[in-house]
């Protein structure tokens, strides 16, 4: 098979849907799966997708739409998974067949809950995924720019560099620019942390604790963050890389951020409950802080902003006493 093959985009939110956007400037034709057919119904006659990224529009003649997670598994050379994480094992439930010979491309953002495992260590042990079919994609890069055509950035990673160059080349454009690296699991780790440091980011906004504080954190959170990386998948990496840095700084400032924005309406006094009802789509950094939490309890890492959005998230602790305990460590 001459990678990548055929492409199909696994999953219809809006990460899946500017990828798709990406994929198709590069691609003559691609598959999309998505659950519901009443969504697919609705995105060939619209031409858009009906629920996310609206003003995208699509020419729906390039795209194979089906809700059979089997038949496209079957028919595609590269799955190209975009599902939010809490729900990547329902999205798979269904799975009956043979993919451990299929090209696994995770934009998921997030670890299998549960399991704690990152994605594709878990595509590899549950579906026989050779390791080097396995690739990555990282930031700093939100998917509503890339809706707005402004010049994003991302990341493929890979251990098979060449493969993750091939697909870096699907997803380039005249704005989009693509890096590849083979920090695959350091680049999984990354997009897990920055979404728990982006809440953080976003409750010290809503609490109004001024810029000067906001840099503070953010400083400590990519010093947390390579000493995460360099015991939980020790490598040389430099931690001010696109994909590490970059990310965290799109993802604690920028308004598309769900993180911030979750954080934010917790900083402003609501309780974590009624902030995720208050969501319009899923803050993955709640699911991934106890995730990271728990994968923590094997690595010991000194992890202050970690734990404190553990304890306010899912200890009921009051933001005001966590943020406290948070600047105490600031150095």
């Amino acid at each position: 098979m001459n990678f990548p093959g055929k492409i199909a985009v696994m999953g219809g939110g809006s990460w899946a849907t500017a990828l798709a956007k990406l994929l198709l400037e590069n691609c003559e034709m691609i598959t999309w799966y998505m659950r519901r057919d009443d969504r697919i119904e609705d995105f060939i006659r619209l031409r858009h997708n009906p629920a996310y990224l609206t003003d995208v529009h699509f020419d729906v003649q390039r795209i194979e739409f089906s809700s059979d997670i089997n038949k496209v598994c079957s028919e595609c050379d590269t799955l190209l998974m975009v599902m939010p994480s809490p729900y990547f094992k329902d999205h798979l439930a269904k799975l009956s067949v043979d993919i451990s010979n299929k090209y696994i491309v995770s934009a998921v953002k997030g670890i299998v809950p549960d399991e704690n495992v990152l994605i594709t260590d878990y595509m590899i042990e549950k579906y026989g995924v050779h390791r080097d079919h396995m690739l990555v994609v990282g930031g700093p890069c939100h998917a509503e720019e890339v809706a707005l055509s402004r010049p994003s950035y991302l990341t493929v990673g890979g251990h098979d560099l060449p493969h993750a160059e091939k697909f870096a080349a699907c997803l380039a454009g005249r704005n989009t620019h693509t890096i590849t690296s083979d920090d695959v699991d350091g680049i999984e780790y990354a997009t897990v942390l920055k979404n728990v440091y982006s809440i953080a980011a976003g409750i010290v906004h809503g609490m109004k604790m001024g810029d000067n504080f906001s840099a503070m954190l953010v400083a400590n959170a990519i010093r947390e963050m390579e000493r995460f990386l360099e015991t939980a998948a020790p490598r040389q990496r430099q931690i001010c890389d696109s994909v590490y840095l970059g990310d965290l700084l799109v993802t604690s400032y920028s308004r598309f951020s769900r993180n911030h924005n979750f954080g934010s309406l917790i900083g402003k006094g609501y309780s974590v409950k009624v902030a995720k009802m208050e969501m319009e789509q899923i803050a993955e950094g709640y699911y991934g802080t106890n995730c990271i939490y728990e994968i923590n309890k094997k690595y010991n890492v000194d992890t202050p902003i970690l734990n404190g959005m553990y304890d306010i998230l899912y200890r009921n602790v009051k933001a005001e006493k966590a943020i406290r305990q948070i600047a105490e460590t600031f150095v």
